[in-house]
């Protein structure tokens, strides 16, 4: 029988499903003996993967929001980034008991965040790092590192104009923030913004605003994308090149290119399903460990699989240069001040999916490509001819409504969207469309549950009608 089926029967299970309530205990009701050695080991497993889970998110959301001044409370965060998650996990985090602590004698900011999952086992920890963001240790660790306590932002006040709603962008608001393009989705922000400046339309609910971190999911692979993108610009990576994965110039993976990872097209395998990487996400694990070693299935750029440890594979070949230029550097000339990438716990960024952003700070992302890769001012920091790069295939193309370019999806199949457009992707409904022939970004910022899908095509050609009506 395989893990699958496995934990389908887990999951199912009346007696484990009680058992996610207690620290690890199995209730009377399942003996021990009725499960196998595999069960129980996946059970533990799950536990400790949904404390990490809980200890992340609220370290995550809460740390980042203080940081620039804004608030988020522990209630929202159960409300909205802890509801709707992956099973098992959705069962499990619920009835884990945690703690939050700060400097200063419980006032300031926060320093790190414990979750209990077992009686016999140290709490997981997830801690508020002094570059921001929050780094998760690994299952077992007895306490948090030593480190320098995060200043504590003073509140802030954000302005911002909005038209008023009406005619077609109303319809068209009301239809996002309801669930007019997803039966059980959850829009939490939008913006619609032009080449320059901020957007004039704004959508957002009240405990979310465009000023409001979130988790970029695999939006951030689209960051991944791009940091590489000003790497080629300085000089310091070709994405021609060997990635340098493998042991040696007698490996087949050093065949593996920088464009092959960015196209998730590098022939390696992975165990699960390309966008699960739990052992990094919620295990404490480091990216070293668990995303570089995968073997080869298909040569490299003949097959498509869409992976988390391509893009950390990507990243990690530009590694080398983020002691000069580290992604903060990078978040800073685009203004997006309330950005941050995190790490492992050992200082490798996530960029495949842990970055915490704004809906507004997202905007000025895609506006660097309405500009071709230079800033406001004018300013070159993307190679000339990159955002074609990004937008356009080669190779291997994933079965469904959208293509893929290097690092970007590809919405050229849309109907009533504009074939040159291209968009970030991420989990629970976090998106970044850019229509360069109409001179656009779209975001739209969510926490869609599991089984919940927003329809961005359709909303994408309704925000271009509703634009076109004005």
């Amino acid at each position: 029988m395989g893990r699958g089926s496995l934990r389908a029967m887990i999951r199912t299970a009346t007696a484990i499903a009680a058992a996610a309530t207690l620290l690890f205990a199995i209730p009377a009701t399942a003996p021990a003996s009725a499960l196998s050695q595999q069960e129980r080991l996946d059970a533990r497993y799950d536990r400790a993967l949904a404390a990490g889970y809980k200890a992340l998110m609220l370290c995550g959301a809460i740390a980042s929001a203080e940081r620039i001044g804004e608030v988020r409370t522990e209630e929202s965060v159960a409300a909205l980034e802890l509801t709707g998650i992956q099973a098992p996990l959705d069962g499990i985090v619920g009835g884990l008991t945690y703690r939050i602590f700060r400097a200063a004698q419980g006032a300031g900011a926060l320093t790190h965040v414990e979750v209990d999952w077992s009686e016999d086992m140290p709490p997981r920890f997830a801690w508020h790092q002094t570059q921001g963001g929050c780094a998760l240790g690994p299952v077992g660790m007895a306490e948090p590192p030593p480190r320098a306590t995060v200043p504590y932002a003073e509140p802030a006040i954000n302005m911002w104009h909005e038209r008023i709603a009406q005619g077609r962008w109303k319809t068209v608001r009301d239809d996002a923030l309801g669930e007019g393009y997803g039966k059980g989705t959850r829009t939490t922000a939008i913006i619609v913004a032009g080449r320059e400046g901020p957007g004039s339309h704004y959508a957002y609910t009240r405990e979310i605003s465009p000023f409001t971190p979130q988790r970029t999911w695999s939006v951030a692979k689209s960051i991944a994308a791009t940091l590489v993108g000003a790497a080629a610009f300085r000089g310091e990576a070709d994405v021609t090149a060997s990635a340098g994965l493998g042991e040696g110039d007698a490996d087949p993976r050093r065949a593996i290119t920088i464009d092959h990872l960015l196209r998730m097209a590098s022939g390696r395998y992975s165990d699960t399903p390309g966008n699960r990487t739990d052992s990094l996400y919620w295990g404490g694990a480091t990216v070293d460990e668990v995303a570089l070693d995968w073997p080869l299935i298909a040569s490299p750029g003949s097959s498509y699989r869409y992976a988390n440890n391509d893009t950390l594979a990507a990243v990690a070949a530009i590694k080398p240069t983020f002691a000069a230029h580290p992604p903060a550097e990078f978040f800073a000339k685009l203004g997006m001040k309330a950005t941050v990438a995190e790490t492992d716990w050992q200082g490798n960024y996530i960029l495949s999916s842990q970055v915490w952003t704004t809906a507004n700070d997202l905007a000025k992302f895609g506006q660097l490509y309405l500009n071709d890769g230079k800033l406001p001012d004018g300013t070159r920091i993307l190679p000339e001819g990159w955002v074609k790069y990004v937008a356009t295939p080669s190779g291997p193309q994933p079965d469904g409504a959208f293509g893929y370019g290097a690092g970007f999806w590809l919405m050229n199949k849309s109907d009533g969207v504009p074939p040159d457009t291209f968009a970030a992707f991420g989990n629970r409904g976090q998106y970044v469309v850019i229509v360069p022939s109409r001179n656009v970004v779209i975001v739209r910022r969510g926490e869609d549950p599991v089984g919940a899908s927003f329809d961005i095509a359709a909303f994408t050609r309704d925000v271009l009608a509703a634009l076109e009506s004005e």
